[in-house]
């Protein structure tokens, strides 16, 4: 990964900083966006923070244009941001609830890619990764809203897939089962945590899925469940 600038949303979150940390041990140049990061989050020569959110085209083209004008270049997307709303069914499930998941866990995701594609076209190069979750093919009850966005999440990036395939540009989502992270542990204190997926594997596999050896994978959804198949 060197010389390539590496856009991470999400750089501070339970995966975000496995993440971060294997994109920069790869020597990529990596600009880490969430609310509240900053520059001492990641002291690292080859990171630059840029605080800000997703929740509209304007404001993830400002995301962008910080990364774009700094580096003249972003060479790969990893979109991390994501959340879980409450355990309800869809008869009790608000609108806020509902718009909440939507707007973390799909519209994000859309506003990024929109304001990064442009750029990739026109470099006639790029990879995207995005992180959905199991639950947006095998849903349970009570989490619709969350699964519901998750998989409109899965279908934007494999529309985005099939609108590039001849741009140079690849585009996939991973599932992931129950991640090991504090805040997952913290939810959750009774479960077997041994059945979850480790953090810094999963942040390998998106190392991966952004290097010419994943050249050819494009459209896929990667399910990532560990040992609880």
């Amino acid at each position: 990964m060197q010389g390539k600038v590496v856009l991470v949303t999400g750089a501070k979150g339970g995966l975000g900083n496995y993440v971060t940390q294997a994109f920069l041990g790869a020597g990529a140049t990596v600009v880490g966006v969430s609310r509240s990061i900053k520059q001492s989050d990641f002291p690292h020569p080859n990171f630059t923070a840029v605080a800000g959110e997703l929740t509209s085209s304007n404001t993830a083209g400002a995301v962008a244009g910080a990364a774009l004008q700094k580096f003249g270049r972003i060479d790969a997307l990893i979109h991390l941001v994501g959340g879980f709303g409450g355990v309800k069914p869809v008869t009790e499930t608000d609108d806020a609830t509902f718009e909440k998941m939507t707007d973390l866990n799909f519209r994000s995701a859309f506003y990024i890619a929109k304001a990064v594609l442009p750029h990739m076209q026109k470099a006639g190069s790029g990879r995207i990764v995005a992180i959905a979750s199991r639950a947006a093919i095998e849903p349970s009850p009570g989490v619709a809203a969350y699964a519901a966005s998750k998989a409109a999440l899965i279908a934007l990036i494999r529309a985005v897939a099939a609108e590039n395939k001849d741009s140079g540009i690849t585009a996939n989502v991973l599932l992931p089962g129950t991640i090991n992270t504090p805040a997952n542990r913290a939810a959750d204190p009774n479960s077997d945590t041994s059945k979850w997926i480790n953090p810094e594997k999963l942040a390998r596999l998106i190392l991966w899925l952004t290097g010419e050896d994943a050249s050819e994978a494009s459209g896929a959804v990667i399910s990532v469940y560990g040992r609880d198949i």
